[in-house]
């Protein structure tokens, strides 16, 4: 029996925060349809000659902001499309080979931050952490947990061998679009740098002084992020809610995150501009990968 079940896993802020400057997956994709996004589209599928410019939705929701690098990452529409389709023709290949009971692994349900820039550098949403802290909403918690815990168990009786034999002839038509090194390795090496930019630190020590006279003794906004005292994912202290709103009225105060917002996205324009061949590479391999799906 092929089994397709997930670890049962509990997923902290600090976690999603780090997933969120990875990328998207195949079962969870950070990201959802809006205009910015179809400017992504845009951007990726024309294989742009010059490098790509940050830009920001609403000014107020860093949810909405666009760094550079994301220009050259498949968006979460073209990863549904080729995933859906990947998933039908991988079905009906197996239906060929005499398993029609088997089916594609379900997507898990979102859960914390909804796109590569939303809690990138921390909470911004001063109405949720009065409630829940450094914690994503308590419902996308609970719908997580309770698809981790059913998982999802291939009771076909296909073996392995099956699947692989389908999955390859699948790639053969339909590649997988995934983001590509290149822009993975801009993406975290650019959120690593701007730690140290000199505008970034000057923020992080005007952020900490102001938590300093709430109370709070911290020295960049990660370390209120990350502390372990928050960690459970299943219990919101008061201290944790208090500590959450100084945080993000602190933020307010230093401007930290549309001042670390700006410096990396110059540290990826000047990685990008050093790399442009390969990373256009990457995004016409995004639009071939979607052109096959669209034809599928």
């Amino acid at each position: 029996m092929t089994m397709r079940k997930s670890a049962k896993i509990a997923v902290p802020l600090s976690a999603l925060v780090l997933g969120a400057a990875a990328g998207t997956a195949h079962y969870l994709t950070n990201g959802t349809d809006t205009a910015a996004e179809a400017d992504a589209n845009t951007a990726a599928t024309a294989a742009p000659a010059g490098v790509a410019q940050a830009s920001m939705g609403d000014p107020d929701d860093p949810a909405t902001w666009r760094l550079p690098i994301q220009a050259y990452m498949p968006t979460q529409s073209q990863a549904k499309l080729v995933t859906s389709t990947r998933d039908d023709l991988i079905d009906q290949c197996m239906d060929k080979a005499g398993y029609p009971a088997w089916k594609p692994a379900p997507d898990l349900p979102q859960v914390g931050g909804k796109t590569l820039t939303d809690w990138r550098y921390g909470i911004h949403d001063a109405s949720l952490s009065a409630k829940r802290g450094y914690h994503p909403a308590a419902d996308e918690q609970q719908a997580y947990d309770a698809a981790m815990e059913e998982g999802a168990v291939d009771e076909s009786g296909a073996p392995d061998g099956a699947v692989r034999g389908c999955v390859t002839e699948v790639d053969g038509h339909v590649p997988a679009v995934q983001t590509e090194g290149i822009v993975q390795q801009i993406s975290g090496e650019s959120f690593a740098e701007s730690h140290k930019d000199p505008v970034v630190v000057a923020a992080f020590a005007k952020w900490s002084a102001c938590m300093k006279g709430k109370g709070y003794s911290y020295k960049a906004p990660m370390d209120a992020n990350d502390d372990i005292r928050f960690a459970d994912p299943h219990k919101v202290s008061q201290l944790e809610i208090e500590t959450a709103e100084a945080d993000i009225a602190c933020r307010n105060e230093a401007d930290v995150t549309r001042t670390w917002f700006e410096a990396e996205s110059a540290i990826q324009r000047s990685k990008i501009a050093a790399n442009l061949k390969e990373i256009n590479a990457a995004a016409e391999a995004t639009k071939q990968a979607v052109a096959k799906a669209k034809a599928a």
